[in-house]
């Protein structure tokens, strides 16, 4: 069993950035190396804690066999974050994406361990037939082969509801060391939390936020619960987000400003509208009016608007911006210039190359 380097590990605990990156590729639709690399680059340059490589942003056609494309992005990935802990003498948590049943997740689990990821992003989807019980033993097998994070996927992109059952039996697991809750709904969310509140490894098992929808709120807010007459606190200790793939010079920024603010009694009031403009900026990435047809696009888009993709291609041609989105990204750009990182790139876009 691999489990996740201490440090790494205390880290995670910690709470950190963690931006699913997206996967560069060229104007034949054929993966980019370089471009990858400089992507990489600027994540790390720009603080955050570790990556998540392979995950949903990442593309999951990256498995299709005429793709073949898991096993060279896991490495390239893996390459760049070791050069730069070579360099800084920094750990990063390094999280690779791990899907389909049980065989292929196992798979893709022995895949992570070879280019050396701490842990694995544990998908749901996709597997609607599976019962709950099946699912939990599917995340017991990947288990005994790396340490797990388990994930709540939204139902619109392929995600299913899971109960507050499941979710305690998630964090009952060994070797699972977090969850990340991307239901893009308050009421899963809730059942997630108080799932792993009322595991018997609570205290071992991190809660980032995937809800690109709320993440200050998140990030800020204490769950507080009562177990055999004893108060429970779980908060969300980081974010593992796709949003955070774009502009995240910024987000380490303000994620710092957010660790800090919990610190205090009161939250401070800026950070409240902080919360809306972030909303609103992911509301236009994502795609929210066509239902996230265009979640990966919008985020290639901002990308190539700084330079560091050539364009929006992704590896099914038909995903692309939907009509008015990028109207809609223009909208956000105009009225929240302060969370772009525009001028970061423009200064340092040339040492990552």
């Amino acid at each position: 069993m691999a489990v996740i380097r201490q440090k790494a590990l205390e880290i995670f605990k910690d709470g950190t950035v963690i931006p699913a990156i997206p996967l560069v590729l060229d104007e034949s639709r054929k993966f980019d190396e370089a471009g990858q690399r400089r992507l990489v680059r600027y994540y790390l340059a720009s603080g955050a804690g570790g990556l998540a490589v392979a995950v949903h942003t990442t593309q999951f056609e990256i498995r299709l066999p005429e793709y073949s494309l898991l096993e060279p992005v896991l490495s390239v990935c893996a390459q760049e974050m070791s050069a730069f802990e070579k360099k800084t003498g920094k750990t990063l948590v390094r999280i690779a994406g791990a899907c389909g049943p049980a065989e292929q997740a196992v798979k893709e689990a022995d895949l992570a361990v070879k280019y050396g990821y701490d842990a694995v992003l544990l998908s749901p989807g996709g597997l609607a037939e599976l019962s709950e019980v099946k699912m939990v033993q599917r995340t017991k097998e990947v288990a005994e082969i790396i340490s797990v994070i388990g994930f709540y996927l939204q139902t619109a992109v392929g995600g299913r509801p899971l109960s507050f059952d499941y979710w305690r039996q998630v964090a009952d697991t060994e070797n699972v060391i977090g969850i990340k809750s991307a239901p893009f709904n308050r009421y899963q969310t809730l059942d997630l939390v108080r799932g792993a509140a009322f595991s018997r490894r609570s205290s071992e098992v991190s809660l980032y936020t995937g809800n690109d929808d709320n993440i200050v709120i998140d990030l800020l807010t204490p769950y507080v619960f009562e177990k055999d007459g004893k108060k429970i606190e779980k908060r969300f200790a980081g974010g593992l987000l796709g949003h955070w793939s774009v502009w995240t010079h910024t987000a380490v920024s303000y994620y710092k400003k957010i660790k800090e603010a919990r610190k205090l009694p009161q939250i401070p009031a800026e950070l409240l509208p902080l919360a809306q403009e972030v909303t609103d900026c992911n509301g236009a990435f994502f795609d929210v009016q066509n239902h996230f047809s265009g979640c990966i696009a919008g985020i290639h888009e901002i990308l190539r608007r700084q330079g560091l993709m050539k364009g929006i291609w992704c590896l099914n041609p038909k995903e692309t911006l939907s009509p008015g989105q990028e109207e809609e990204i223009d909208r956000v750009c105009r009225a929240y210039p302060h969370l772009s990182d525009d001028e970061f790139i423009r200064q340092h876009i040339s040492e990552w190359e």
